[in-house]
């Protein structure tokens, strides 16, 4: 059976057992062939759902519930297809459905890397490359976000933003632009060095205590640059860094 990149377009594939990737086919197929609506079978959703990705869904639920009472929006750093961000707007419509001050805010390029820098050249990625992980999802996310409103409590006020472009650039301009923003959650996603370095130096500043960093690829030899922007920002000794006990790559920290 052929491996379908799109299946799991982030996956490494000299990373991942070749058999992980036959189970997504079979799963792709068996969603394909049976019976019902699309929506119907998302409503057996755990019937279709790949593991690790149902682990990560359950593991931004810790993250998330662990801020509830937190004062502050979410900024996810690193949106690729969108998946991450709609489960924090989804979370947050139905634990907290009142509070209209949470506001879901996504940056990325939808281009993929714009630069690779010294401190990722030691990265074992086959995807660390100019334009690695290019995701032109910014449309299909805009009306994704339409939908979503149709059924939330204050729909006329704004939940879900997109901001596009090089997070060098983008999170200071959004800050020049948004001085009232505070930061309950700040998800890191991006991968590589200078921009993961760029959003703890401009946004930590915006998180008061009990608030929580989320790290996609910290400790891990794919993406170096992030364990490097943490130390050269923040300092890991400085941080009480936990994790799911399911597996998962995600990986957290409470500003104490």
């Amino acid at each position: 059976m052929a491996i379908r990149k799109s299946t799991a377009p982030h996956l490494e594939q000299k990373y991942t057992d070749p058999k992980y990737f036959d189970y997504l086919n079979e799963l792709d197929d068996f969603f394909t062939k049976s019976a019902g609506s699309s929506v119907g079978k998302l409503g057996s959703f755990a019937k279709y759902v790949p593991r690790g990705m149902l682990a990560r869904f359950l593991a931004r639920y810790e993250v998330f519930k662990s801020v509830l009472t937190v004062e502050g929006s979410i900024v996810e750093c690193g949106v690729l297809e969108g998946g991450g961000l709609m489960t924090w707007a989804q979370l947050s419509a139905i634990l907290e459905p009142a509070n209209h001050q949470r506001r879901v805010i996504g940056f990325d390029t939808f281009a993929g890397f714009v630069s690779i820098a010294s401190e990722d050249q030691m990265s074992t990625s086959e995807f660390l490359v100019e334009g690695g992980f290019a995701a032109d999802s910014y449309a299909e996310l805009q009306e994704c976000i339409r939908i979503f409103d149709m059924t939330r409590y204050f729909q006329h006020i704004s939940k879900v933003e997109l901001v596009r472009g090089d997070i060098k650039e983008t999170v200071p301009r959004y800050l020049e632009e948004n001085p009232h923003l505070v930061v309950s959650l700040l998800y890191l996603d991006v991968d590589v060095f200078e921009p993961t370095a760029v959003a703890i130096k401009n946004l930590v500043p915006r998180m008061p205590k009990g608030a929580v960093i989320a790290f996609d690829e910290l400790n891990l030899p794919t993406f170096p640059g992030e364990t490097l922007a943490v130390l050269q920002e923040l300092g890991l000794n400085k941080l009480r860094i936990q994790r799911p006990p399911f597996g998962t790559a995600i990986s957290y920290a409470v500003l104490e």
